[in-house]
Protein backbone atom coordinates (compact mmCIF):
# COMPACT_ATOMS: atom_id res chain seq x y z
CA UNK A 1 0.00 0.00 0.00
CA UNK A 2 2.84 2.44 1.07
CA UNK A 3 4.46 1.98 -2.03
CA UNK A 4 1.44 2.70 -4.22
CA UNK A 5 0.75 5.59 -2.12
CA UNK A 6 3.97 7.19 -1.00
CA UNK A 7 5.39 8.28 -4.21
CA UNK A 8 2.30 9.39 -5.73
CA UNK A 9 0.85 11.44 -3.26
CA UNK A 10 1.56 14.68 -5.13
CA UNK A 11 -1.29 16.90 -5.80
CA UNK A 12 -0.47 18.00 -9.48
CA UNK A 13 -0.18 14.55 -10.22
CA UNK A 14 -3.26 14.12 -9.08
CA UNK A 15 -4.71 17.48 -10.56
CA UNK A 16 -3.18 15.97 -14.01
CA UNK A 17 -4.72 12.60 -13.57
CA UNK A 18 -8.21 14.89 -13.02
CA UNK A 19 -7.83 16.68 -15.98
CA UNK A 20 -6.50 13.92 -18.41
CA UNK A 21 -9.15 11.58 -16.92
CA UNK A 22 -11.88 13.36 -17.67
CA UNK A 23 -10.85 14.48 -21.20
CA UNK A 24 -10.30 10.74 -22.04
CA UNK A 25 -13.81 9.98 -20.13
CA UNK A 26 -15.49 12.92 -22.52
CA UNK A 27 -13.69 11.61 -25.64
CA UNK A 28 -15.36 8.61 -25.11
CA UNK A 29 -18.80 9.86 -24.12
CA UNK A 30 -18.70 11.50 -27.63
CA UNK A 31 -18.12 8.65 -29.68
CA UNK A 32 -20.04 6.49 -27.89
CA UNK A 33 -22.78 9.07 -28.41
CA UNK A 34 -22.03 9.49 -32.45
CA UNK A 35 -22.63 5.70 -32.67
CA UNK A 36 -25.60 5.60 -30.70
CA UNK A 37 -27.07 8.66 -32.53
CA UNK A 38 -25.92 7.33 -35.99
CA UNK A 39 -23.82 10.78 -36.32
CA UNK A 40 -20.60 10.93 -39.26
CA UNK A 41 -17.09 9.82 -38.10
CA UNK A 42 -18.80 6.15 -36.58
CA UNK A 43 -16.06 4.03 -34.88
CA UNK A 44 -18.04 0.67 -34.72
CA UNK A 45 -21.07 -0.07 -36.50
CA UNK A 46 -22.78 -1.44 -33.30
CA UNK A 47 -22.25 -0.90 -29.75
CA UNK A 48 -21.18 -3.51 -27.81
CA UNK A 49 -23.20 -5.16 -24.91
CA UNK A 50 -21.99 -7.25 -21.85
CA UNK A 51 -23.42 -10.56 -24.41
CA UNK A 52 -19.66 -9.51 -26.31
CA UNK A 53 -17.61 -9.59 -23.32
CA UNK A 54 -15.21 -12.00 -24.38
CA UNK A 55 -11.10 -12.37 -22.92
CA UNK A 56 -9.40 -9.79 -24.47
CA UNK A 57 -12.03 -7.01 -23.28
CA UNK A 58 -12.04 -8.67 -19.96
CA UNK A 59 -8.07 -8.40 -20.16
CA UNK A 60 -8.78 -4.41 -21.07
CA UNK A 61 -11.14 -3.54 -18.73
CA UNK A 62 -8.81 -5.07 -15.77
CA UNK A 63 -5.78 -3.41 -17.11
CA UNK A 64 -8.13 0.24 -17.18
CA UNK A 65 -9.14 -0.68 -13.38
CA UNK A 66 -5.74 -1.01 -12.33
CA UNK A 67 -5.18 2.19 -13.62
CA UNK A 68 -6.93 3.52 -10.60
CA UNK A 69 -4.37 2.58 -8.00
CA UNK A 70 -3.17 5.64 -9.25
CA UNK A 71 -4.56 8.63 -7.59
CA UNK A 72 -6.78 11.21 -8.88
CA UNK A 73 -8.06 8.13 -11.28
CA UNK A 74 -11.27 7.20 -10.87
CA UNK A 75 -12.04 3.01 -11.19
CA UNK A 76 -15.20 3.28 -12.42
CA UNK A 77 -14.73 6.20 -14.22
CA UNK A 78 -11.38 4.37 -16.21
CA UNK A 79 -13.07 1.16 -16.15
CA UNK A 80 -16.27 3.38 -17.97
CA UNK A 81 -13.88 4.78 -20.27
CA UNK A 82 -12.55 1.85 -21.52
CA UNK A 83 -15.71 0.22 -22.56
CA UNK A 84 -16.76 3.06 -24.20
CA UNK A 85 -13.57 3.21 -26.00
CA UNK A 86 -14.42 -0.46 -26.95
CA UNK A 87 -17.38 -0.16 -28.38
CA UNK A 88 -19.64 -0.93 -25.49
CA UNK A 89 -23.21 0.60 -24.94
CA UNK A 90 -23.09 3.43 -21.79
CA UNK A 91 -24.99 1.27 -20.00
CA UNK A 92 -23.16 -1.88 -20.72
CA UNK A 93 -19.75 -0.67 -19.78
CA UNK A 94 -21.37 1.13 -16.25
CA UNK A 95 -22.99 -1.81 -15.66
CA UNK A 96 -19.66 -3.64 -15.61
CA UNK A 97 -17.63 -1.27 -14.20
CA UNK A 98 -19.64 -1.54 -11.51
CA UNK A 99 -19.81 -5.36 -11.38
CA UNK A 100 -15.95 -4.87 -11.10
CA UNK A 101 -16.17 -2.95 -7.84
CA UNK A 102 -17.93 -6.11 -6.05
CA UNK A 103 -14.82 -8.27 -5.49
CA UNK A 104 -12.61 -5.12 -5.14
CA UNK A 105 -14.87 -3.51 -2.72
CA UNK A 106 -15.43 -7.38 -0.64
CA UNK A 107 -11.47 -7.76 -0.67
CA UNK A 108 -10.87 -3.95 0.39
CA UNK A 109 -13.51 -4.59 3.20
CA UNK A 110 -11.63 -7.56 4.30
CA UNK A 111 -8.46 -6.34 4.30
CA UNK A 112 -9.52 -3.54 6.55
CA UNK A 113 -11.53 -5.99 9.19
CA UNK A 114 -8.66 -6.67 11.36
CA UNK A 115 -8.43 -3.37 12.79
CA UNK A 116 -12.11 -3.75 14.28
CA UNK A 117 -12.48 -4.63 17.46
CA UNK A 118 -8.88 -3.07 18.13
CA UNK A 119 -8.73 0.38 20.15
CA UNK A 120 -12.16 2.45 19.56
CA UNK A 121 -13.37 0.94 16.87
CA UNK A 122 -16.35 -2.13 17.41
CA UNK A 123 -18.35 -4.38 15.68
CA UNK A 124 -22.39 -2.70 16.00
CA UNK A 125 -21.32 0.29 14.43
CA UNK A 126 -19.21 -1.06 11.63
CA UNK A 127 -22.25 -3.39 10.78
CA UNK A 128 -24.39 -0.53 10.90
CA UNK A 129 -22.47 1.53 8.60
CA UNK A 130 -21.80 -1.18 6.33
CA UNK A 131 -25.66 -2.13 5.61
CA UNK A 132 -25.92 2.09 5.28
CA UNK A 133 -23.39 2.34 2.96
CA UNK A 134 -24.70 -0.94 1.30
CA UNK A 135 -28.10 0.74 0.84
CA UNK A 136 -27.28 4.14 -0.17
CA UNK A 137 -24.69 2.46 -2.54
CA UNK A 138 -26.85 0.65 -4.05
CA UNK A 139 -29.73 3.76 -4.67
CA UNK A 140 -26.38 5.91 -6.06
CA UNK A 141 -25.89 2.78 -8.58
CA UNK A 142 -29.76 2.79 -9.38
CA UNK A 143 -29.93 6.44 -10.24
CA UNK A 144 -26.48 6.76 -11.85
CA UNK A 145 -27.75 3.72 -14.33
CA UNK A 146 -31.27 5.63 -15.10
CA UNK A 147 -29.34 9.03 -15.21
CA UNK A 148 -27.08 7.71 -18.35
CA UNK A 149 -29.60 6.17 -20.69
CA UNK A 150 -31.17 9.38 -21.02
CA UNK A 151 -27.64 11.99 -20.35
CA UNK A 152 -24.01 12.21 -20.96
CA UNK A 153 -21.10 11.43 -18.57
CA UNK A 154 -20.28 15.53 -19.05
CA UNK A 155 -21.28 16.60 -15.95
CA UNK A 156 -18.67 14.35 -14.87
CA UNK A 157 -16.31 15.35 -17.43
CA UNK A 158 -16.35 19.16 -16.17
CA UNK A 159 -16.15 18.54 -12.65
CA UNK A 160 -12.75 16.62 -12.67
CA UNK A 161 -11.50 18.95 -15.23
CA UNK A 162 -12.45 22.29 -12.84
CA UNK A 163 -11.37 20.13 -9.83
CA UNK A 164 -7.68 19.50 -11.21
CA UNK A 165 -7.53 23.10 -12.40
CA UNK A 166 -8.30 24.33 -8.49
CA UNK A 167 -6.06 22.11 -7.18
CA UNK A 168 -3.25 23.64 -9.78
CA UNK A 169 -4.55 26.58 -8.93
CA UNK A 170 -3.78 26.25 -4.95
CA UNK A 171 -0.82 24.39 -5.13
CA UNK A 172 0.83 27.23 -7.55
CA UNK A 173 -0.80 30.02 -5.17
CA UNK A 174 0.96 28.28 -1.91
CA UNK A 175 -2.04 27.76 -0.81
CA UNK A 176 -1.80 24.15 -0.29
CA UNK A 177 1.70 22.15 -0.36
CA UNK A 178 1.68 19.72 -3.83
CA UNK A 179 2.43 16.75 -1.26
CA UNK A 180 -0.26 15.50 0.47
CA UNK A 181 -0.12 15.48 4.24
CA UNK A 182 1.88 18.61 4.77
CA UNK A 183 1.14 22.23 4.75
CA UNK A 184 1.39 24.51 2.55
CA UNK A 185 4.79 26.45 2.99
Amino acid sequence: KDQIEGPFRDLRLIATTLIVMGVVLGVADRLAARDETGGKHRVVKERKTLKDLGVKDGLIYGFCQAMALIPGVSRSGATISGGLLMGYTRESAARYSFLLAIPAVLASGAYELKDVGEGHVSWGPTIFATLVAFFVGYAVIAWFMKFITTKSFMPFVIYRILLGILIFALVWSGALSPHAGESAG
